[in-house]
C-alpha cells in the first residue's frame, strides 16, 4: 500500500444560475421557478430528473488523507455560497502538492467529471494532476505510464469501477458494500436529499455527511488492501485500530464522529 493517499468525495446541488444562463430565463424569475420548469420538461420527455455533470455546482469536497505521520479528514467547503471555484482550487491544489494515490468510488464516472467542468468554469489550474507524461522530464514519463487521467492506470483508484471489472451494469454502491464489510455505511443522509439540506441552511449536515462517506471508502479501500495483499492480516488490524483511535480523537470537536463510531460493528 503506496502512501500518501487521498480518498475523496463530493457533494453538490444542481447550479441553477449555469441552467438560467443556457435556457435565457428572465433575470427577475425566481430560481425555484426556473429549476421548477426544468424539472416538468424533463418528465415531459420522460428523462432523468438527474442534472448533467456539467450543471452540478460543487458545495463540498471531502479528504480521507493518510500518509507515515498519520490520518487527517479535512473537507473543503463553500460556506459563502461564492467560492466554489476556490473549493476546487484547494483540492487540486493539495493533489499537485502530494502527488497522492487519489481513490474514490464512482470518481471516474461523476466526482472527477464535475471537478474538470466546474474546475474548467471557473478557471482552475492543475499541473500534476493533468499530468500524462508528454513534458519529456523524469517525473513526466513516469506519468505516460500511470497517471490520474487513464481509466486503467492505477494514480487514481476509482474503487467501484475497477472491482465492476469496468462494468456499468456489474456496480455496487458504496453504502451497500460498506455496510457488507462491517463498516457504518450512509448515517442520515444521502446524495438525494443534498439539495433539499441546503435550501433548509443545512450546510455543515452536508459537510458532516460527506466526511463519514469518504470515511467509508477509505473503509472500503483498506478492505481492497487486504484482499491483494497490500497489507498482511495484523497490518489491516492495525489499520483499523488506527482509524477508529484517530476517530475517537476527533469526537470532541466533531461529534458525528460519536454516532460513525457506534454504527462501526
Amino acid at each position: 500500500m503506496s502512501w500518501p493517499v487521498l480518498v475523496f468525495d463530493i457533494e453538490s446541488i444542481p447550479d441553477v444560475q449555469g441552467l438560467r444562463m443556457l435556457r435565457d430565463a428572465p433575470e427577475d424569475a425566481p430560481d425555484a421557478e426556473v429549476y421548477a420548469q426544468w424539472l416538468q420538461q424533463r418528465k415531459d420527455a420522460g428523462q432523468s430528473d438527474f442534472m448533467p455533470l456539467h450543471l452540478q455546482r460543487v458545495l463540498v469536497i471531502s479528504c480521507v488523507f493518510r500518509n507515515a505521520e498519520g490520518l487527517r479528514v479535512h473537507s473543503f467547503v463553500d460556506r459563502d455560497n461564492a467560492s466554489e471555484g476556490r473549493v476546487i482550487q484547494n483540492f487540486f491544489n493539495a493533489v499537485d502538492k502530494h502527488t497522492p494515490q487519489l481513490v474514490s468510488w464512482n470518481g471516474g464516472g461523476f466526482d472527477l467529471p464535475v471537478l474538470h467542468y466546474r474546475g474548467l468554469r471557473h478557471g482552475v489550474t492543475a499541473d500534476r494532476y493533468w499530468c500524462m507524461g508528454e513534458g519529456g522530464g523524469p517525473d513526466d514519463r513516469e506519468f505516460k505510464w500511470n497517471n490520474y487521467i487513464s481509466r486503467y492506470h492505477m494514480r487514481h483508484l476509482d474503487l467501484m469501477d475497477l472491482l465492476a471489472m469496468y462494468q456499468p451494469r456489474a456496480s455496487a454502491p458504496l453504502d451497500a458494500m460498506a455496510k457488507l464489510c462491517g463498516f457504518p455505511g450512509k448515517l442520515g443522509m444521502d446524495g438525494s436529499k443534498v439539495y433539499e439540506a441546503w435550501l433548509e441552511g443545512k450546510l455543515e449536515d452536508i459537510r458532516r455527511y460527506c466526511e463519514t462517506d469518504v470515511m467509508n471508502t477509505y473503509l472500503v479501500y483498506c478492505r481492497f488492501q487486504k484482499m491483494r495483499c497490500g497489507f498482511t492480516e495484523a497490518e489491516y488490524d492495525q489499520e483499523m485500530g488506527f482509524v477508529r483511535q484517530s476517530l475517537e480523537a476527533l469526537v470532541p470537536a466533531e461529534p458525528h464522529w460519536r454516532e460513525y463510531l457506534d454504527a462501526w460493528l
